[in-house]
């Protein structure tokens, strides 16, 4: 008996090892699949012909160009964007949205509106996530039976099982278990994910070779967050999905941050901190409920033109996350980092004063070496990696061996 499951689950795994490598290539050839799984040409033969079958993979022509080649052409293999289909949720600051994503990766249906996250009562905003992603299932241009997982992903904490929003600097509400609503609304698998964690996985299947093992995304936006990935896992809490970076003590008892503590990292390099400090409101100041990423070009525009108290605000921030990275980093050495966000295009304002602060820290012996990238949109970034989480939960558990009847994705896990 134990021979036979170790045999089941060695057979999992290579069918997921062979769906992610085409995911990720989009239309490798069995030799370039071998080439990146290591397995052997005949296990991938025999899987891909299975898979096909199953209408999970579909063979591709090869290329006019390829044709003229000596040689039998590489006939490459793509996902079968009909396979399945999956939806993601996006809630941010006085912002809702909500994609349909086929197997393949494609959007293939979207919504966004506004909402006043700060003020609406909590039914309300169960409400309204309930009713952005009803009207996806009301599409009557949709397959509906192929939507086999529901992500949604919040700027906050969430539990480590990734079923409930435990707080969230855009509501006042907490402890909402929105993957068991939309559960039990829907009957179709749900997770409740960490933003920034989200974009750390679209980090890692967009660039591997850069985002591989150990990484750092830092949301640059109206709040800081961090996504963080070390030993090629992402990093969680014990009880909760942690990395809230942005929360850690930059100055104790310090600028009012909008989680009502003082001195937060957030507290300085938040847009709505930048903002205060642009203006000279003092540290006492209120935080503003949201800046437009309008206003925050223009503040950053004016920074470049001279040096006044716009400039210096965008150096208390650099400052702030370059003291907390600093600290991140004598715990687990330098690695790769992404400044995701509007403020990310002002990143040529921050960092100065980042390296410098990095520098003085136990972190930043070698500071020279560490290197960022900026991404101004995170909307992407993060709809992205809830995507992949949600679309390898189907290579993995739906399309496992035995698992799925042909055709019936959608029904297998309603």
């Amino acid at each position: 008996m134990s021979v036979g499951i170790r045999h089941d689950d060695l057979r999992r795994r290579n069918r997921a090892m062979v769906i992610a490598a085409v995911r990720r290539a989009r239309q490798p050839s069995r030799t370039e699949i071998a080439a990146t799984t290591g397995l052997s040409h005949s296990t991938i033969s025999a899987i891909s012909s299975d898979l096909i079958d199953e209408g999970i993979l579909t063979e591709s022509k090869p290329s006019e160009a390829g044709s003229l080649k000596r040689g039998r052409p590489q006939v490459g293999l793509s996902l079968n964007p009909e396979a399945a289909a999956v939806m993601t949720v996006v809630l941010s600051l006085n912002f809702l949205s909500v994609a349909v994503i086929d197997y393949a990766g494609q959007v293939i249906s979207e919504e966004q509106r506004r909402l006043d996250t700060l003020t609406i009562a909590r039914d309300a905003l169960i409400g309204e996530c309930t009713a952005i992603v009803r009207r996806r299932f009301e599409d009557p241009d949709l397959d509906v039976h192929r939507i086999a997982r529901i992500a949604l992903a919040i700027q906050g904490i969430t539990d480590t099982r990734a079923r409930a929003m435990l707080w969230s600097p855009i509501t006042p509400h907490t402890d909402i278990a929105f993957a068991d609503i939309l559960e039990d609304e829907f009957g179709i698998p749900a997770t409740m994910e960490n933003d920034c964690n989200m974009m750390a996985i679209a980090l890692r299947w967009r660039d591997p070779d850069r985002y591989r093992n150990d990484f750092i995304a830092i949301l640059l936006s109206h709040g800081i967050g961090m996504g963080l990935v070390l030993k090629g896992e992402l990093f969680t809490g014990t009880h909760s999905s942690g990395g809230e970076f942005g929360h850690m003590i930059h100055r104790p008892n310090g600028a009012l941050c909008r989680c009502g503590r003082r001195g937060c990292v957030e507290a300085y390099a938040g847009n709505y901190a930048i903002w205060r400090n642009a203006r000279q409101l003092g540290e006492d100041a209120e935080p503003v409920a949201d800046v437009s990423d309008a206003d925050m070009r223009a503040l950053a525009a004016v920074a470049r033109e001279r040096d006044g108290p716009e400039r210096e605000a965008y150096r208390k921030a650099g400052e702030a996350l370059g003291y907390g990275l600093g600290s991140l980093f004598a715990l687990i050495d330098p690695a790769p980092v992404a400044m995701v966000g509007v403020s990310a295009a002002a990143f040529d304002l921050i960092e100065p004063a980042l390296r410098k602060a990095i520098a003085q820290t136990a972190g930043g012996q070698h500071s020279e070496w560490i290197s960022f990238e900026a991404e101004p949109n995170e909307l992407p970034l993060i709809r992205e990696g809830c995507a992949m989480r949600a679309l390898t939960f189907v290579d993995q558990e739906i399309f496992a061996p035995g698992v799925l009847a042909r055709g019936s994705a959608g029904k297998s896990v309603a």
